[in-house]
């Protein structure tokens, strides 16, 4: 630095700051930009083996299944199933156990006869099953209409509960404690629960109650998501490429290798003895869902996930109401790892095999590395290489090979939407910031560590709890979308992205201009577009800018 200073002694200010700024460079920069790149390898390659690791297992679960079950052993599967499903029906009183259904819901004046309407039509003896809607609304004309909905169902001989706290306290877990409390809730062996949007078919519970009872370590049956509203718009395609490769491979293995998956916070049924025994519903984190999941599986309990069994539900159509989910499921896990992993590592009644995949595999690997990889290596790493002309040395397997494999692995569960696969890594890639910045949240802590926000709905997709018909599902999204047609002026600007956009499309410009060799100004003039694309609200629903 002497030398520097003695030879910039005589030399004009511009030329003292060049030869300040590439002492800064080659001292700072470029090591800082060259250890990241390191670091992102590093990440790239514990998300790409878990990736591997992953669909070796499926690809095994599969041939397992075709050679051990061949047509004659359908058939008497099926056949014993048909004949525990008619001893059910024969035997009502004796052979059905007490099953409570709860409801959840806040201010859902869009969905709220969806669930109920569904909750009612379930198959199974009328003295043996409880529906409980835990109403937890502010707005008193939603109330009431959420009260007079169940009012009339139980005019017709439905015995449907309607729960309503003067409080939010505990969100979520709050009012699902308060309504086990429920002096009719005790005698209930079985607690199946739905959110306001989701429609379970009437046999949902002869098809998840026997996996219960032939097992009695088994505290949850967890069923899949099926998306009525899959084709409203393209950011609904986008959420159901990510959740078919969620439900398809992440809970499937988590169900066969581990007996463990995180609890998806409704369409599953619990042992009540073992939602009991985890320590019940609380609300330390934004995941309550998760949270019991991880208490329950340090406690000796296993999971079974039903793949074959689907339950229909509503995506979140408009782009606020989806960075806002997403918020709440990147931070609460980030968080929830910071406050369950001392017990994680006391447990004693979990091997170490199952502890690894707890805290490595399902916390680190999911829920905080595929976050952070994707926006520092796509978002930060390559824009700075790129400004750095060359000085950082970049694998190119790091750049291109493992993202490929990564990439095709996740969009294999959803091959009608293959022609979307390039704008999936887009908006992938621009959501990374959000979920990168809640989880950095969750695990230190943060002011927005515990900040809920109810996902809108829209309700335009359900019928009254039946599944929608051809015609209305062909009719109804093509007509909302004309009715919520905005001009450009009227979207709300989101301000994160358009900057987002902007640093890229500078990178991309200098990229052309000076430097081009390894063509990364294709990828960054992409990347912006799509960030701009974000930016301007043409991603998803159309609604109007909040009022400031």
């Amino acid at each position: 630095m002497r030398s520097i200073a003695a030879a910039s002694a005589g030399l004009p200010a511009t030329s003292t700051m060049r030869a300040a700024w590439q002492a800064v460079r080659w001292s700072v920069v470029v090591p800082t930009v060259q250890l990241a790149v390191y670091v992102c390898a590093a990440m790239s390659l514990m998300l790409f083996l878990e990736r591997l690791y992953m669909a070796a297992v499926v690809a095994g679960l599969w041939l397992l299944r075709r050679r051990k079950r061949p047509r004659t052993h359908r058939d008497g599967a099926a056949a014993a199933d048909q004949q525990q499903q008619d001893d059910l029906e024969a035997g009502a009183d004796q052979c059905c156990p007490m099953v409570l259904v709860q409801i959840p819901m806040f201010n859902e004046k869009q969905v709220y006869r969806l669930s109920i309407g569904a909750a009612c039509g379930l198959s199974w003896p009328s003295d043996r099953l409880v529906i409980q809607v835990l109403d937890d609304s502010t707005d008193p004309a939603i109330r009431e209409l959420v009260e007079v909905e169940c009012a009339r169902w139980a005019g017709k001989g439905v015995r449907i509960r309607y729960e309503n706290r003067s409080n939010r306290h505990g969100y979520k877990a709050g009012a699902m404690r308060e309504g086990l409390k429920k002096h009719y809730a005790k005698d209930c062996e079985f607690v199946a629960i739905f959110d306001a949007d989701f429609q379970p078919d009437a046999d949902f519970l002869r098809r998840t109650v026997p996996l219960l009872r032939r097992d009695p370590a088994v505290a949850l049956v967890q069923a899949r998501w099926r998306f009525v509203n899959a084709d409203e718009c393209i950011l609904t395609r986008i959420q159901e490429m990510s959740l078919n490769y969620h439900f398809a491979v992440e809970q499937e293995v988590g169900s066969a290798c581990h007996g463990f998956f995180g609890f998806n916070g409704t369409a599953g049924v619990w042992r009540a003895a073992a939602l009991a025994d985890a320590g019940g519903w609380k609300e330390r984190t934004t995941v309550e869902d998760m949270d019991l999941a991880v208490r329950a599986c340090l406690r000796g309990w296993r999971f079974v996930y039903a793949g074959d069994l689907a339950v229909r539900n509503e995506l979140p159509s408009t782009f606020r109401a989806y960075r806002y989910q997403q918020h709440r499921w990147s931070c609460g896990p980030a968080n929830l790892l910071r406050k369950a992993l001392p017990e994680i590592l006391r447990s004693e009644r979990v091997s170490p095999w199952k502890k690894l995949h707890l805290v490595y595999g399902f916390f680190v690997v999911r829920k905080v590395v595929a976050h952070l990889v994707t926006f520092v290596f796509y978002c930060v790493v390559i824009p700075a290489c790129v400004l750095l002309q060359g000085e950082v040395r970049l694998p190119k397997y790091v750049a291109m090979y493992v993202p490929a494999v990564i990439t095709l692995l996740n969009a294999a569960c959803t091959p009608r939407s293959w022609h979307l696969l390039i704008f999936w890594i887009l908006f992938e890639n621009v959501m990374s910031m959000h979920r990168s910045k809640a989880a950095i949240i969750g695990l230190l802590e943060a002011s927005r560590a515990n900040e809920w926000v109810v996902t809108d709905k829209l309700g335009a997709h359900g019928h009254g709890g039946a599944a929608p018909t051809k015609k209305l599902m062909a009719k109804k999204p093509a007509a909302a979308a004309r009715k919520r047609r905005l001009p450009w002026c009227s979207r709300e600007v989101h301000v994160l992205e358009l900057l987002m956009g902007a640093c890229l499309l500078y990178c991309a410009v200098y990229d052309m201009i000076f430097f081009g060799r390894d063509h990364f100004y294709v990828y960054l003039l992409l990347q912006s577009a799509a960030a701009f694309i974000v930016a301007f609200g043409y991603v998803g629903a159309s609604v109007p800018a909040p009022a400031s």
